[in-house]
């Protein structure tokens, strides 16, 4: 992956929202982060937005980099450190800084890398004024290391994280908070990163890597941060502009010919993404949970909030065709605002000359099936219009801190039914495991799934059922939820408790 360095901000790069430099931060580090609304930053929910050209926000510069989170530990160790803070960041010509919430002063946080095998120690300090957490999203770490509503870092508190990343562990993860009834605004407010695990038995190291972090972000008039209207808390949260690393329509240089490995994350609040990139050949090669068995080629790929991918990309510059990564059209059910009717350029691929076409290997990875389950449920989920203050619920029940739904045992294979009787899509996420999808309805007729893979997170369209299976490792509370994340703080969320 190219590792080319930011520039300061006050040159014409610093109008994308990417890494905070510490004259920046100056006066803004130690300062506790407050309600935005109170900051006087936000958008009554009744006021209209502007619409993304007005704003002026730069596009069409190169993709920007992400920064890395420096491992201070030595051989076999990743050790760091993470502080969630406000901070101010040019954005717009013409227009005051923009504040977001910042894991270490950057947009979006830094990317941490380790390796299977490693002892993960991450000391993190909450400067925010509310509680906040990290979630290692999808990673095998200890419940109580998990960053759980249930273990909150209070305003000015610090949470060490340790954990180890076992053998078979390789992934493209991400990080980001998880207090309970605060996860949505602290996302969207800026606080997420992408933690990737590499294997030195990579069967794709060859390859050139672009890493992209796709993200909402919705501004008002002043060119700050909107608050969340009443469409937003219903519909789930959706903004004027669609990033990648925290640019707008950035371009990535791919030659022809050329084979480039693509870690994707969709860490969006509620956007589901089906992309394309017309003319170029694409093979799915990994999911949420790291390589499939085989590359697959593909022509779309459906990313719900929260889900990961990792696709290879051979450069083909056919003429008359667009070269862009775009996002199609996709309904999703929305029922308070309209759903995204054209379809949207994401970055832009420029021709970088021609290369030799590297060779992509036949097989990637052995992935066995889990056996017959020792346990089924059905986990429902269901909207409640007539009642605001219980509106998203699994299995007709909102949200209890103090009320277990579930309860497994370590090493046993589980089977759940994951059943939508509600009118928008709802992507399903289980902490603490991955699991495999064995089958799923279409129109309501059972499809198998067509090949094996490991998934943390996935969509499950409206008045439809996603059939899974997996078994959790270590004892203790696992949160199962919607993963749009105004769903999972009103309320559609359960606990499964993990026995010995």
């Amino acid at each position: 992956m190219d590792r080319r360095h930011f520039l300061q901000w006050s040159s014409a790069l610093a109008l994308m929202p990417v890494l905070a430099r510490k004259s920046l931060a100056d006066g803004m580090a130690d300062m506790p982060g407050m309600d935005h609304a109170a900051m006087g930053h936000g958008t009554a929910s009744n006021v209209a937005l502007p619409a993304a050209d007005s704003l002026g926000l730069p596009r069409g510069l190169p993709l920007p980099a992400l920064s890395m989170l420096a491992n201070q530990g030595g051989s076999g160790q990743f050790v760091g450190q993470l502080q969630a803070a406000p901070v101010s960041l040019p954005l717009l010509p013409g227009k005051p800084a923009t504040t977001f919430w910042a894991y270490n002063g950057q947009i979006p946080g830094p990317a941490i890398v380790a390796w299977e095998g490693d002892e993960v120690n991450i000391a993190f300090a909450n400067k925010l004024q509310q509680p906040s957490t990290i979630h290692w999203h999808g990673m095998p770490v200890p419940a109580e290391q998990d960053g759980n509503p249930h273990n909150p870092v209070l305003p000015g508190q610090q949470q060490a994280y340790r954990f180890r990343l076992p053998p078979g562990s390789a992934a493209s993860y991400w990080y980001h908070p998880h207090p309970h009834g605060h996860t949505a605004q602290q996302a969207y407010m800026g606080l997420a990163g992408v933690f990737v695990v590499k294997s030195r038995h990579d069967p794709l190291a060859h390859l050139p890597e672009q890493w992209l972090v796709l993200s909402d972000l919705k501004l008002d008039a002043h060119g700050q941060i909107a608050d969340s209207s009443a469409a937003d808390r219903h519909d789930g949260r959706e903004g004027q502009f669609v990033l990648v690393n925290g640019g707008w329509q950035p371009v990535i240089a791919l030659a022809e010919g050329e084979r480039q490995r693509w870690r994707i994350w969709n860490a969006s609040s509620a956007r589901i993404m089906k992309l394309a990139l017309p003319a170029h050949e694409v093979q799915l090669v990994g999911t949420d949970g790291g390589l499939i068995g085989a590359p697959r080629h593909i022509d779309t790929l459906l990313l719900s909030p929260g889900e990961r991918a990792e696709i290879v990309v051979t450069g083909r510059f056919a003429t008359g065709q667009p070269s862009a990564l775009q996002a199609l059209p996709y309904n999703r059910g929305k029922a308070m605002s309209p759903e995204q009717a054209a379809t949207l350029t994401l970055a832009t691929i420029r021709q970088a000359g021609s290369k030799a076409t590297a060779t992509l290997p036949d097989k990637l990875r052995d992935i066995t099936a889990l056996g017959e389950p020792a346990v089924k449920r059905v986990v429902n989920f269901s909207e409640n219009m007539a009642n605001p203050a219980a509106m998203f619920l699994i299995n007709g029940k909102k949200f209890d801190m103090n009320r277990v739904d579930f309860s497994g045992k370590v090493g046993q294979i589980e089977e759940w039914d994951i059943v939508s009787q509600a009118h928008m899509d709802h992507p399903f996420h289980i902490h603490g495991t991955q699991f495999q999808v064995i089958a799923r309805t279409d129109d309501g007729v059972w499809q198998t799934e067509p090949f094996l893979a490991w998934r943390d997170v996935v969509n499950i369209p409206a008045g439809e059922t996603v059939r899974l299976r997996f078994v959790q490792s270590m004892p203790g509370l696992r949160m199962f939820h919607c993963h749009i994340l105004e769903h999972e703080d009103a309320g559609m969320m359960a606990m499964l408790d993990v026995r010995p």
